[in-house]
């Protein structure tokens, strides 16, 4: 039997979070719904957070109410604070994610907060969120790089995983926020973490900026690593980091997971089927590497049908 790889689908939340056009609720809800027909079970779907600083969540309420038909969907919601925590709950949210970014400058930028008032936030929200019952996430953003103040140092890393750890965190999400990262830096940050801590507990967050993000997820994979943050048709970047592109694209993800002999549960058409309804939702002309390669195959496989004249 293969061996299971989960995939959180993050193209609802850090994928639309930063796009230039208004993408309205039903079109979030029917790209929702189209990866939960290919077979998505996880789906970081909003974030609480202020409108006035990203308006493309101000209608996390209604997203969240739209999806509730969706008994087994497991649905997250990032929260900054301890306000947004108390947001997300009064929707019946379960699952939430917090962020620790790796830097004063990232964390000024991305909060308005120093590290270590934004590390005090997070340990009050996750020790809160486990008194209620709630499975709680920590991402380390910046993980790899600040897209501020460089090449983030190791240790750092280390550091703040094992203390978002110790307040409580059930998992933690290595945040490559920037694309910045390669798979050196995979073994390095997670070969340690993963001995101390388990696998298990670790998810891996990955931009494509550099055209890395496959090769290191499989360096992830490499270090016992099977859960991956992935976004549809590659959507992503944030409103707080300069340079962040794209998130990598659920499907090439899928893609290569599959094809290596791991089963994430997700088809591959349906996939495909998805990236059209996020194409529509947003204006954009999406889809990973290998949309362009299944479509290259379906047209010279059309042109090898052409009869001779």
């Amino acid at each position: 039997m293969s061996e299971a790889v989960y995939i959180n689908e993050v193209g609802l939340r850090d994928g639309l979070q930063n796009q230039p056009n208004p993408v309205s609720t039903e079109a979030k809800l029917q790209m929702a719904a189209a990866l939960i027909a290919a077979g998505v079970q996880q789906i970081e779907a909003v974030s609480f957070v202020h409108p006035k600083l990203v308006p493309q969540m101000a209608d996390a309420v209604d997203v969240l109410a739209g999806l509730r038909p969706f008994p087994n969907l497991q649905i997250a919601a990032l929260v900054p604070n301890m306000k947004g925590y108390e947001r997300a709950r009064e929707q019946g949210v379960q699952s939430v994610a917090v962020v620790l970014a790796s830097t004063d400058t990232f964390n000024q930028r991305n909060l308005n907060m120093t590290r270590a008032q934004t590390q005090d936030t997070c340990t009050q929200v996750i020790q809160r969120a486990r008194a209620d019952g709630v499975f709680v996430r920590a991402y380390i953003s910046g993980a790899f790089a600040c897209p501020y103040d460089g090449k983030t140092p190791v240790d750092i890393v280390h550091r703040l995983t094992a203390d978002m750890i110790e307040a409580g965190a059930d998992e933690i999400s290595i945040a490559d926020t920037i694309g910045a990262g390669n798979p050196q830096q995979v073994r390095d940050i997670l070969g340690p973490l993963v001995r101390q801590f388990g696998a298990a507990r670790f998810n891996l967050h990955l931009h494509d900026t550099r055209g890395m993000a496959l090769a290191m997820a499989w360096a992830g994979i490499d270090a016992g690593v099977r859960r991956f943050d992935s976004s549809i048709g590659g959507l992503g970047g944030c409103p707080f980091a300069p340079g962040a592109s794209g998130n990598v694209a659920t499907e090439d993800l899928v893609y290569m997971l599959e094809e290596a002999g791991f089963t994430t549960g997700i088809d591959m058409q349906g996939l495909r089927k998805a990236v059209q309804v996020a194409e529509v939702a947003t204006g954009q002309h999406l889809g990973g590497r290998i949309i362009k390669w299944m479509q290259s195959q379906e047209l010279r496989a059309a042109q090898n049908r052409q009869p001779c004249v």
